[in-house]
């Protein structure tokens, strides 16, 4: 079916376009509705098609428009954030009164501490004078001599406290010095002195003669 409608020449029968006034034929102008139509009149069906035509675009031109258009960024709701409080954690903002969801994050234990290792025991504590160790914890010595007194203990190496005590102070005295003490006898008599490291002790009586 041709858009356009065929007029067929009142003098040489032959066909032309509608669109022409003149047969390009034979020169004889068309006067009004003379000539005959092939196909009869299709004007109602050109306009029907060129009405689809027109609608088709539009539709085009209004899906394009749409599609195209920039979406508002207020429109875009941003994910609700997660919020760490303790062990428990928050959709959204605080401020949005969201439920909490219990133990999703516990919290990491806390390390044990160490336990001190304890020190060795002491097993034993002995005097030693400057010629080895004090026979039987018994010594004489010259007042106003000073002697000096070193402490051992067993097993050896350990690091302990030596502490020193004499029983009477008129007898005799003693000062600290590095690695053990220096005695003093003051007066005749004999008084005891006591060394102890850890839970041992020794004791050794000290005579003073003048």
């Amino acid at each position: 079916m041709a858009l356009l409608s065929e007029i067929k020449c009142g003098k040489c029968d032959r066909k032309y376009s509608g669109i022409r006034s003149r047969c390009p034929y034979c020169g004889v102008r068309r006067v009004g509705g003379s000539g005959k139509s092939d196909e009869g009149s299709n004007n109602s069906t050109t306009k029907m098609l060129i009405s689809i035509m027109i609608m088709a675009l539009f539709t085009l031109g209004s899906a394009f428009l749409l599609f195209s258009t920039p979406v508002e960024a207020d429109a875009i709701s941003d994910p609700p954030a997660l919020a760490e409080n303790g062990n428990t954690i928050t959709t959204g903002s605080l401020e949005d009164g969201n439920e909490s969801v219990e133990g999703f994050f516990p919290p990491e234990p806390e390390p044990e501490p160490e336990p001190e290792p304890e020190p060795d025991p002491v097993e034993s504590i002995r005097v030693r004078g400057p010629y080895g160790f004090i026979p039987n914890n018994d010594f004489t010595q010259p007042k106003g001599d000073p002697i000096r007194l070193t402490a051992v203990i067993e097993p050896e190496g350990l690091d302990v406290n030596i502490t020193w005590e004499s029983s009477d102070e008129s007898i005799f005295e003693f000062a600290h010095v590095d690695g053990g003490i220096e005695l003093l006898g003051i007066s005749d008599g004999h008084a005891t002195l006591t060394a102890r490291a850890g839970d041992q002790e020794t004791q050794v009586t000290v005579r003073i003669s003048g």
